[in-house]
């Protein structure tokens, strides 16, 4: 049960980075709309978008097949873990009773968070992972 479960969670997750990825391959404009809307306007050039989107794929994919896992699972734990300081007044605040600019939809991201971290912690119980075979 253990290894399906953490075989479900890596795929649910690996997913997320394949969506979100492709999302800035397809949707660039929309990539830098979040970037100016949650991390302060950090990176607005079209290009970089494309590189991360990229990246973010190849991540996503990795974790999905459960390659390289002592390097995906740490670098996908830090992605998630940016957006999750990105939408910090959705966790703390998701109604928007005192914080503004909440948004109830945006809680999930530490439920993502903390299955990255349960991943990670479990990763020698993932014995359905390719680097494992």
């Amino acid at each position: 049960m253990r290894a399906y479960s953490l075989l479900l969670l890596r795929i649910s997750l690996g997913l997320l980075l394949v969506i979100w990825g492709i999302d800035k391959l397809v949707n660039v404009s929309h990539a830098v709309a979040v970037s100016e809307r949650f991390y302060l306007g950090l990176i607005t050039a079209p290009t970089l978008w494309k590189i991360f989107g990229a990246l973010q794929t190849a991540l996503g994919l990795a974790v999905i097949l459960g390659l390289w896992r002592r390097f995906s699972y740490p670098l996908q734990t830090l992605v998630n873990g940016a957006t999750l300081l990105g939408v910090w007044q959705s966790v703390v605040d998701p109604w928007g009773w005192v914080l503004e600019g909440s948004n109830v939809l945006f809680y999930p991201s530490l439920i993502i968070f903390a299955g990255c971290l349960v991943l990670w912690a479990f990763l020698g119980d993932d014995r359905l992972a390719l680097d494992r075979r």
